[in-house]
């Protein structure tokens, strides 16, 4: 049960993103308030409307977004949430947040954010072993990042092997687990 848990969950831009709707649905229906903020690329995945109506708050996406009162999102979100739960978490975004780069919405969360961090993989077999990949992944490991593994199966890519994103109901099992 997640009950009054705040999750903040990042939307990275990946094919897995599709599966974040259903994601949201099942964490809330645990009990857990959410939040979402997404990568530029992640919206070409899943649109903010679907996120919004689901999650029932806006979808932080943009940095730089005109505000009508000064409030910095990937600040007051950090501040606001229990836990960050990235998933899709691509290649990509697992490598800015190994080395620290913070050029986008959910890269610039991550680095505010002190709390409780779950990162689900989502990528090519191939790129999930690549050794650049792997050495991210032990990178964020170090600093307490929890990994929620990917599963093995067919990739949307047509390939067979470990690197789907695990299934929400295995994410939500994991983090109630994880945050009790």
């Amino acid at each position: 049960m997640l009950k009054g848990k705040k999750i903040l969950l990042g939307i990275s831009g990946g094919i897995a993103a599709y599966k974040c709707p259903e994601l949201i649905r099942q964490l809330m229906a645990e009990g857990a308030e959410v939040r979402v903020v997404t990568t530029q690329n992640a919206l070409w995945f899943v649109t903010p409307v679907t996120l919004q109506t689901l999650s029932r708050n806006k979808v932080y996406s943009e940095v730089f977004e005109p505000v009508s009162q000064f409030n910095p999102e990937h600040i007051s979100h950090a501040d606001w949430a229990d836990a960050l739960l990235v998933a899709p978490a691509t290649a990509n975004i697992i490598g800015k947040f190994a080395n620290g780069i913070a050029d986008d919405a959910l890269s610039t969360t991550f680095l505010a954010f002190d709390k409780p961090v779950f990162v689900a993989p989502a990528m090519n077999d191939k790129m999930y072993e690549h050794p650049v990949v792997q050495r991210n992944i032990r990178e964020l490991r170090a600093i307490d990042v929890q990994f929620i593994e990917p599963a093995y199966g067919e990739l949307a890519c047509g390939s067979v092997g470990k690197g789907r994103m695990e299934e929400p109901e295995n994410i939500v099992a994991f983090l109630e687990d994880a945050l009790v």
